[in-house]
């Protein structure tokens, strides 16, 4: 596979990523895709989805799961209904993440990511200790598939994330650095916390943002690439110095205005086209 090829978060049947016929148009070789209802998981399905793929040209480099019930609406929300972390779901969750698992494996995709929750900073927390080990469950599954889990950050600091990975002390575990959520989440600089876990960094979400006025307290903005406070340059020449050729996949959350998704998708993958030829 070349270098950086561009890549884009699509959906199926759920979730916020764009339609297949929209990559396509773009000339998007790659896509993760947002794991499908449970009614859509199963070997049919599959095949028929990749029979799809094949006739537009187009490879999934990482399955992605998110559940029923979870909500971004702000900070506290997302502590509360986001991931692994809560423990009224985490049994459920588990299992359906586990199935997610499966079903990337008919895909023949080998890595499988989410975004696993607020973990607590304080390790003598006894939630704490329930997700590391709920993660060395998931992780150990995934092993079975012969897959990597992919952890999404953006709700922890750098420091924060690789403690947690090093507690859970799985090596099929890795990081899917999303450089927004850093600032949307208001955890930290996000070049910065690049350099910190960039040698555990094997997938990557191209997004924008801006800082809000209390970061950590409220919702950053997300913007268009290029449009807000990560630097996509800088971002890029940072990954280029880490060794980093995986996909460049963008990130959109605007899916109830296709036409405007569709079109801020565009003039990223143009912005992505131009670094990558700046900087080789």
């Amino acid at each position: 596979m070349e270098k950086w090829p561009i890549g884009v978060f699509a959906s199926i049947d759920a979730g916020l990523g764009v339609k297949l016929d929209v990559a396509h148009e773009l000339g998007i070789p790659t896509i993760q895709l947002h794991a499908p209802q449970k009614k859509t998981r199963t070997p049919d399905s599959a095949q028929a989805f990749l029979d799809r793929l094949r006739q537009l040209g187009i490879t999934i480099t990482a399955v992605f799961g998110g559940f029923e019930g979870e909500s971004y609406a702000d900070i506290p929300t997302v502590q509360k209904t986001v991931g692994l972390v809560p423990p009224e779901t985490r049994a459920e969750r588990t299992q359906e993440m586990k199935e997610i698992a499966d079903f990337a494996r008919l895909l023949g995709v080998d890595v499988v990511a989410l975004h696993v929750g607020f973990v607590p900073h304080d390790r003598s927390d006894p939630l704490y200790g329930e997700v590391v080990a709920v993660t060395r469950e998931i992780c150990d599954h995934c092993q079975g598939n012969n897959q990597r889990l992919h952890l999404e950050t953006g709700q922890e600091t750098a420091d924060t994330l690789l403690q947690f990975i090093a507690d859970v002390d799985r090596d099929n575990l890795f990081i899917n650095f999303d450089p927004a959520n850093m600032i949307l989440y208001g955890s930290g600089d996000p070049i910065e916390a690049l350099k910190k876990v960039g040698h555990l960094v094997r997938s990557v979400h191209c997004k924008d943002g801006k800082w809000s006025q209390r970061p950590g307290e409220e919702w950053g903005a997300e913007v268009p690439l290029g449009e807000g406070d990560v630097d996509i340059e800088r971002f890029l020449r940072t990954l280029d110095e880490l060794g980093y050729t995986g996909p460049l996949t963008i990130e959109r959350e605007i899916p109830q205005e296709p036409e405007r998704q569709k079109a801020e998708i565009g003039r990223g993958v143009e912005l992505l086209n131009q670094l990558k030829a700046k900087i080789g």
